[in-house]
């Protein structure tokens, strides 16, 4: 198994289980801003990018609008999150084992700095790049290049996590491998990540802790 001296993780979908909270609020965003009901399926596309891109492709003017509005049905929703099972330990161990962490997000700061359920896992990061960090957001590499560039590190020893075709495209256009979250087991088709993880044990085998 390769090793990777950084390991660099999306939250969303990744670390915390915001799935229903986070297309839940967007449909019901949709719903109060367009008057449109957009199914659970289609609003699932817009999950871990940027409420700014979601607006846009939904032909929505107001961005900024569009942000408050679904982070406020989302804040809402925030009952229904939960941390992924045995992903802290994994995250405390790789700290314990000297590995250099990181997350690369499409979270502002605020949507970062301000989410109970993120907290306790931030001790544990070495980098942060979120939303404002980057030009371009995913399916870009920027946010990952941004990391690089930040940390130090080498594109070839960095192994991206994430849960989806953005954050695919984001860890392999800046050179990095990618590892799946596929906790649901949905796949990804159309991508080819190095490894793919339905639970704890299997992404501690990726990592060799």
């Amino acid at each position: 198994m390769k090793t990777y001296n950084d390991i660099v993780f999306d939250i969303d979908g990744t670390l915390l289980d915001t799935e229903r909270t986070g297309v839940l609020s967007l449909i019901r965003t949709i719903r109060e801003l367009t008057g449109k009901e957009v199914p659970y399926e289609e609003a699932y596309y817009f999950f871990g990018i940027p409420s700014s891109k979601a607006a846009s492709t939904l032909g929505y003017a107001d961005e900024e609008r569009f942000a408050i509005v679904w982070e406020e049905h989302f804040q809402e929703l925030m009952h229904l999150v939960t941390p992924f099972p045995g992903v802290e330990d994994v995250l405390r161990d790789l700290r314990a084992a000297g590995r250099r962490t990181g997350v690369v997000t499409s979270r502002s700061s605020t949507e970062i700095a301000y989410d109970p359920h993120l907290a306790k896992f931030l001790p544990y990061f070495d980098v942060v790049i979120g939303f404002e960090q980057s030009e371009r957001h995913k399916p870009f590499p920027d946010p990952m290049l941004a990391y690089l560039e930040k940390a130090g590190a080498a594109p070839d020893t960095t192994l991206y996590v994430g849960d989806t075709a953005h954050d695919w495209h984001c860890g392999h256009e800046a050179g990095c491998d990618f590892a799946l979250a596929d906790w649901r087991g949905r796949g990804l088709q159309g991508t080819e990540p190095e490894y793919r993880f339905s639970e704890a044990a299997q992404l501690r085998a990726i990592l060799g802790l």
